[in-house]
């Protein structure tokens, strides 16, 4: 899999936008999905669990917890298998993933880490607003919606910014800091 020239097609630079995509969920296309390689698992907010017409009597019970980047703990409602299909017919695939469904607060409606990644074998360029997955027809293919992106980076700010508690965009959203070439250990 290869990222082209093509495939910046109709991305706005200069930009640093995290890829948000509109995958099927279920039977529901489901707006304001974060591919985020750096989450471990695939998360499902319990309010858009609710709103896909899932009730709790469908989650299969867990004890484990997550944490988010500040050790607080976030209890895990569930989980729950569904599918999550993406890309556009002929290029268009399924797989069934494990969502951890968490009832707290954020922009996102689920997230999808490296274990929905990998399910899909797929590829993705946040620089180029694309994550690419084989299909049985070729790479397919789901471009991620910058402008809904760039809602849910504002709407995070505001809601930390009030006292609300967003834990999500504190599990999920890390900030990465690289030393300068001087202070990096030599190896």
């Amino acid at each position: 899999m290869t990222f082209e020239d093509f495939d910046l097609e109709g991305v706005k630079f200069s930009h640093d936008d995290p890829l948000v995509i509109t995958p099927i969920i279920g039977n529901s296309p489901v707006e304001r999905v974060l591919v985020d390689n750096g989450a471990p698992i695939d998360i499902l907010l319990y309010d858009t669990f609710r709103r896909m017409g899932y009730n709790n009597s469908q989650l299969t019970l867990t004890d484990k917890p997550i944490y988010d980047f500040t050790g607080v703990e976030c209890q895990i409602e569930g989980i729950i298998k569904v599918p999550l299909t993406m890309g556009q017919e002929p290029r268009k695939t399924t797989q069934m993933l494990n969502f951890m469904v968490v009832k707290v607060g954020s922009t996102y409606n689920a997230i999808m880490g490296m274990k929905g990644i990998h399910a899909f074998k797929a590829v993705l360029s946040s620089y180029h607003s694309v994550i690419k997955f084989p299909t049985r027809d070729g790479i397919g293919k789901e471009i991620g919606d910058q402008k809904m992106a760039k809602s849910c980076y504002v709407a995070s700010l505001r809601a930390d910014g009030a006292g609300e508690r967003s834990c999500p965009s504190k599990i999920w959203i890390f900030v990465r800091m690289v030393r300068s070439e001087e202070n990096r250990p030599k190896i």
